[in-house]
Formats: C-alpha cells, structure tokens, sequence
C-alpha cells in the first residue's frame, strides 16, 4: 500500500508510515472487541436492573420449563431502556464528535485517541459495577463525551495513505472493526453465560490494554505543517452542518450517510433482543450469531473491497453496498427460524463495501488539514441519527411484540430499517450526479478545511460523479 508523506512533528512519514496504519489498525480492532463483547449480555442486564435478579432467575427457571412468555416479556420491556441508554450516547457523542474532530485537527490525532480509550475503560468499569440503571447512564454519557475512536482513526487513515489507496484502507478499518465482531460476542457470549457483568469486566481491560498499547507505541500522524488553528464557530454540529451546506455534494452524501445509518442501528439496538425472543437463543448463541456478522464483514472488508473498488469503482460500489443492505434487512425481517439467520449473514457481509467506498469518495476531495473536519461532520451527522434511531428501532420491536400490537411482529424494526435504506438512495444519488471528478488530492486552504466551492477545493466539475475516487 502507498503511503501518503504526511509527516510526524519528529520527522518524516516514511520512517514510520506502514508502522503507523498497523498500530491504528490494532488499536480498532481492540476498540471494537471491547464494544462487542457486552452486546450479547446486555438484554439480561437490563432486566435484571429492571425487575431484580431474583425476578429474572425465576423467569429463566420458567423458560427453561416450556413457559417463555415472563422471559419474552421482560425482554421486550427491557428494550425501549436499551434505546434510551444509547440516546444519551448519541447526544453527547453529536456535540462532542465535531469538538473532538476540530482538536484532532489542531493537536494532532493521538491525543484525542488516547483519551477516547481511556475513558472507554472507565465507561466499562461504571457499568460492570453499575447495580441501577442511572449508573449504566452515567457511564454512556462518559463514553459519549470522548466517542470520538471511529472518527479520529479514520483521519488518522486518511493522513497516511494516498487518496487513490484510501478505500482499499478503510475497507482494513472496517476489517479490524469485523474481526474485533468475531472474537467480541464469541468470548461476551461464553462469559455471559456466567454472569451478564463478566463481559463488562473484559472490556474495561481490553480497553485498558489498548491505552497502553497506544500510549508507547502510537505515533503522531499529522504533522505540524498540516495543523491548523481550533475555531469554536466551527467546532460544534450546527457549524458543521452549515459548512457542509457550502458543498452540496458533501451534504447530499451526509444525508445519504444519516439515513444509512438510522436503519444500520437495527443492529445494536435490538439484534440481541429480536434473537433472544423470536428465536429463544441465550447470550451464548446471541455471541455465536454476532461473531457470523463480524467474520463476513472482515473477509468483505478485509480482502474484497480493494479490488472491487479498483474493478467497479467507488460510485457502483457505493450504489451496491446500499442494495444488499436493503435485501438483506427485509430478509431478516421475514426470517421465521433461526437457521434463516445464519443464511442472510454472508449476503449482508456484502454491504461492508459500502463505507470504505464512499469514505474514498468524501476524502479524496477534501483537503489534508481538513480530514479531521470531514471525518468529525460524519460523525456529527452519525450521531444525530443515533438520537433518533435506536428510540425508533426499540420501540417498534417493542410494540410489535407486545400484547397491544395488532400483529406479533418482531422483524419489524427491520422491515423500518429496510424502507429507510431505500430512502438513502435519494440523496445519494443526488450527491453523485453533481460530485466533481478528482484529479488531485486538494491542497490545505488556508483558514478553511472542507472546501466551500469546488473551485477552492482543486478539482474540476463533471457532469458526472467519479467512478474512482
């Protein structure tokens, strides 16, 4: 892989270049096995914070006798929580993202990674020990504060690789992120099993391993030359939003991005849940399934999406990644045995392609210094969707099966993920009409990071979008 000469404050890029993408690399693939490893524990959790462990015992007791309707109720009560849970998340993770952002572009990306994973430790710890649910919040608006991993990182790929090999890039960010799946709800699974608290334990270590790591090993990606100075106008979500409104092919995909990822939290906010009830599987199964997710997502993003880009293009890959998802949530939705599960998952794994694709799309018209501006917007523009969707993802798998609902439906909130990942492809292709073919990557303006005009930006307007970014 090429690597762009994007220097350190110490020295040249070269020396460490290919070091610096191996350690980011693992430092997600760390992150994000710490974030997975709760998932399959967590409805357990909530309904023993809910309704007491003697309560929950008693109801696994009754299950396990042939009665399930106590267990499936105290799940599907349990969910609406784990909506509100992740909406305070979301809050602070939409007005900090653009903050964080901003100072990563001013200081530097390692600092602001290490402070995100060292919270992560300390967010895990709260909620491992947490025995009420107003401790489980405290912990996510912790985690919310400094969520920036995702973002950070991605500018961080950004800063050390050439635009035409950032996809082929991403889709290995994306593959840390499905290997860290795979091992994730495997090992959350066999220790929640135990105890629904164990997983939140391995977590704030896994987390507390990667701050160090990260603290002697992690070098600086941006280099002084390519800073630029903080500015609070800027460093908030409505700032960023109105900037982005100066692009309107940026904002079009930030639309399109937004949408995407209102249906994507199907996912977090009630996959565990949908799996527990529909198909009565225990947290060791939960793990089993999710670990699926994460083994076709690495072999897509790991080995497929560089080629693809490089045969198809960004734009035809971008326009592919939305389609599969569209198919692969309706299927779920209308999955009645749990086998069926295990058959959508490697077609679903086909929408990993998406994200690197029109990541490469979005970086390679947008100035060096600004990446961190970039990648801080998506996030803002994530996390807003995140406000909204896991309300709307848990509540309708709670009503749907509830008694009130007129039919018993727990592929519901998939069905509403489905619709709206049709909807996205609005904006996108909207964004893609009128996005300006690249011939460069454009250079640091002053004062300004995401271009306003595609003049400043320094490429030439097509009538067409790229069909490689």
């Amino acid at each position: 892989m090429a690597l762009a000469a994007s220097s350190a404050d110490t020295g040249s890029p070269s020396r460490f270049g290919k070091n610096a993408f191996f350690f980011i690399i693992v430092t997600v693939f760390i992150d994000m096995m710490a974030f997975a490893v709760i998932m399959p524990s967590m409805p357990e959790l909530m309904a023993e914070l809910l309704n007491g462990k003697d309560a929950l015992v008693a109801a696994q007791a009754l299950a396990d006798g042939g009665n399930k309707l106590p267990l499936e109720t105290m799940l599907s009560d349990a969910s609406p929580w784990g909506g509100y849970i992740t909406v305070v998340y979301a809050i602070m993770n939409f007005l900090s993202a653009p903050i964080l952002g901003g100072l990563s572009d001013r200081f530097g990306r390692r600092p602001i990674l290490l402070i995100s994973i060292g919270t992560l430790a300390i967010d895990f710890l709260i909620m491992g020990f947490a025995h009420s649910i107003w401790l489980l919040f405290l912990g996510r608006i912790l985690s919310g504060i400094s969520g920036a991993t995702h973002s950070t990182a991605a500018a961080y790929i950004a800063d050390v690789t050439e635009p035409a090999e950032r996809g082929k890039a991403f889709g290995m960010l994306g593959a840390a992120f499905g290997l860290g799946f795979i091992l994730g709800p495997a090992i959350g699974g066999f220790l929640g099993q135990f105890d629904p608290r164990f997983p939140f334990f391995a977590s704030a270590a896994l987390a507390a391993v990667n701050f160090c790591y990260g603290m002697f090993v992690l070098p600086e990606s941006l280099g002084r030359e390519h800073r630029r100075k903080f500015d609070w106008k800027r460093a908030n979500a409505f700032g960023t939003f109105a900037h982005l409104a100066k692009v309107p092919y940026l904002a079009w995909f930030m639309v399109a991005l937004g949408l995407f990822n209102f249906a994507h939290w199907v996912y977090p906010a009630t996959f565990s849940y949908f799996g527990a009830v529909r198909y009565g599987w225990d947290p060791g199964m939960l793990g089993w399934s999710l670990a699926a997710v994460g083994v076709g997502s690495t072999i897509v993003q790991g080995g497929l999406v560089g080629p693809i880009i490089k045969r198809f293009g960004a734009t035809r890959t971008t326009v592919f990644g939305f389609c599969i998802c569209i198919a692969t949530f309706a299927a779920y939705a209308a999955a009645t045995e749990g086998w069926m599960v295990f058959v959508i998952i490697p077609i679903g794994a086909l929408a990993g392609v998406l994200g690197p694709a029109i990541n490469q799309i979005m970086t390679a018209r947008t100035p060096r210094n600004a990446q961190g501006e970039l990648q801080g917007a998506i996030a803002s523009v994530q996390s807003l969707s995140n406000i909204v969707a896991p309300l709307a993802m848990t509540q309708t798998f709670h009503y749907f099966t509830s008694a009130q609902a007129p039919v018993y439906f727990p592929g519901a909130a998939f069905a509403l993920a489905s619709v709206f990942c049709a909807i996205s492809l609005i904006p996108l292709m909207r964004g893609l009409k009128i996005a300006p073919k690249v011939e460069a990557q454009p250079e640091d303006p002053a004062g300004e990071g995401v271009p306003e005009e595609t003049a400043e930006a320094g490429v030439k307007p097509g009538d067409a979008a790229a069909q490689t970014a």
